[in-house]
């Protein structure tokens, strides 16, 4: 008779030499059937689960077993559980600011430096932007060309200015019509804003500082250009030259870590 397979292995995939066997917990099983119902959306966001009386039935486990399973899908934000006599637990949908605090935490871990998450950046962005490039409608490059339009809205402070500069290119990957970019992007972007935001406060009246936001500020329309003439490598070209700019400028100063901006 074959040994049960361990609970993160998929069903049907051959045994593994060595892996160390382990028979999920009870609370484990009820955690999961909860967390493909909100997944699945069958638990939609806000509303509550029934009742604690009506998951011992369902599921037939004890009330430590149910709340340590409510433990654990709070611990995710898959629900938000308020204690007391009126209390109960509502659904929450994944988030991706949940996976981007989770992976803040990881870099700082790991003593990540700004520098290699910039990298990271250089390496994905100007890839969406050439995508972007190849599949823009004429509804994209309207939404690029209103973006523009607001990027240099007058009396501005630089904070302000630098949002919007971040929210631009946020809206280059979003266009691209891919999922999983926007959301590694996301995962990052907080990262960057802290950087960029260090170097504008550290002296935010600096002329460089004025010069790098015009030159940025150049990049974008230019790259809108050439995103509505389909030219995606022209367009993935001047993004990288852009974004490599804008890492030699800002990744200087106190702050060399992830842990630093975070911490």
């Amino acid at each position: 008779m074959s040994a049960a397979q361990p609970a993160d292995v998929p069903r049907g995939a051959p045994a593994l030499i060595g892996h160390e066997l382990r028979v999920p917990k009870m609370a484990e099983l009820v955690a999961a059937r909860l967390r493909g119902q909100i997944i699945r959306g069958e638990l939609a966001e806000g509303e509550s689960l029934p009742p604690e009386a009506a998951l011992l039935a369902q599921f037939g486990v004890s009330r430590p077993t149910l709340r340590e399973a409510f433990r654990v899908l709070e611990a995710e934000s898959l629900i938000t559980v308020r204690r007391g006599a009126r209390g109960g637990a509502r659904v929450q949908l994944p988030s991706a600011e949940v996976a981007a605090r989770y992976a803040g935490l990881i870099l700082q871990h790991r003593g990540t430096t700004l520098e290699d998450v910039y990298l990271a950046r250089i390496v994905i962005e100007p890839q969406a932007v050439g995508l972007l490039a190849r599949r823009r409608t004429d509804a994209d490059v309207r939404e690029l060309r209103t973006a523009l339009t607001t990027e240099a809205a007058p009396g501005e402070t630089r904070l302000e200015a630098l949002a919007r500069h971040e929210q631009f290119h946020a809206l280059l990957v979003a266009l691209t019509g891919n999922q999983t970019l926007p959301l590694l992007m996301g995962m990052l972007e907080h990262i960057f804003t802290l950087g960029n935001w260090a170097v504008v406060q550290s002296d935010p009246s600096s002329s460089d500082l004025a010069e790098a936001s015009r030159r940025g500020l150049r990049a974008h329309r230019e790259v809108v250009d050439l995103i509505e003439a389909g030219n995606d490598a022209g367009a993935e070209k001047l993004w990288r030259r852009h974004l490599t700019a804008a890492q030699e400028y800002l990744v200087h100063g106190n702050a060399t870590t992830v842990l630093d901006l975070l911490g």
